[in-house]
């Protein structure tokens, strides 16, 4: 019987997780889809070494892991560059060799496709790590032995993907009106997609921080807990708009004055801290 091929983490960097497409239609129950945040990235990691594009990889935030291959097997890497690694291409790892990822030139989440993906048991039919619940997969340790599955797609014949690198300095996204627009004085929408936001070092997988001038409310009071989505534009009491990822909560109680566009949202997800911001009117 042949022995199930592994990976061994010997370094894990500031945070790797486990993430996958996602798990789909339990937000009645209270549980978010969260997957990976850079979805785009994402799925062309998997499609560089033949895997479904819902296979588990390892999301990698700001560079850090160092990975040694029990066994050989096909990789690539997306999303932030690291400098010295192959990248938007597949390559082999021979057994024993080691994968180090420093830190990325721009952008902020690499993704390691493993060809077979990563097969460890899925929780609530997900292998994502849900860091707002805490639900799925552990986060990923020193130490720790990843299990892949088995080969199931061809490979295709690309030796790399000329995709670009995410933006170091400005980076701009485009919005669409959210339902709760009017709770704020109409100059506010201005002040919205004119002026530079910066993405705030509170930042993780649940939102993006910004900083910036504040938007003021036409109305007081609160709202009902609402229902709410990757990319909704929150705005809470300190008036700057906090920007939803992957592990938002399902419902929230702060007005939302806008959306960024999906396509964009992927986009939000490479975003560093100090790195700027602009939103722009735009449509889905």
């Amino acid at each position: 019987m042949t022995a199930r091929r592994t990976v061994t983490v010997l370094e894990p960097g500031p945070l790797t997780t486990i993430q996958d497409a996602g798990r789909l239609g339990r937000a009645a129950l209270g549980i978010g889809r969260s997957g990976a945040c850079d979805r785009r990235s994402y799925r062309l990691a998997n499609r560089l070494v033949g895997n479904p594009e819902d296979a588990a990889v390892l999301e990698v935030t700001f560079g850090g892991l160092v990975l040694r291959a029990d066994h050989d097997v096909l990789v690539a890497l997306t999303g932030a560059h690291c400098p010295g690694t192959p990248h938007n291409g597949p390559t082999r790892l021979r057994k024993g060799d080691v994968l180090r990822l420093p830190a990325p030139s721009t952008g902020l989440r690499t993704y390691v496709a493993l060809r077979g993906g990563v097969a460890v048991e899925p929780v609530l039919g997900s292998r994502s790590r849900d860091m707002l619940s805490g639900i799925g997969p552990p986060v990923v340790a020193a130490g720790t032995c990843l299990p892949l599955g088995e080969p199931t797609g061809e490979v295709p014949g690309v030796e790399v993907a000329p995709v670009p690198a995410p933006p170091g300095d400005l980076l701009v996204v485009r919005v669409t009106s959210g339902p709760r627009r009017d709770w704020f004085e109409p100059s506010m929408w201005s002040r919205l997609v004119s002026q530079e936001y910066v993405a705030s070092s509170d930042s993780n997988r649940v939102c993006v921080r910004l900083e910036g001038e504040p938007l003021e409310r036409s109305r007081t009071g609160e709202l009902p807990s609402e229902g709410m989505v990757r990319g909704a534009l929150q705005v809470p009491p300190s008036g700057v708009p906090v920007l939803f990822l992957a592990d938002h909560p399902v419902t929230g109680g702060y007005p939302v004055i806008a959306y960024v566009v999906d396509d964009d949202v992927d986009a939000c997800a490479q975003l560093r801290p100090g790195q700027r911001v602009r939103f722009t009117e735009g449509r889905r």
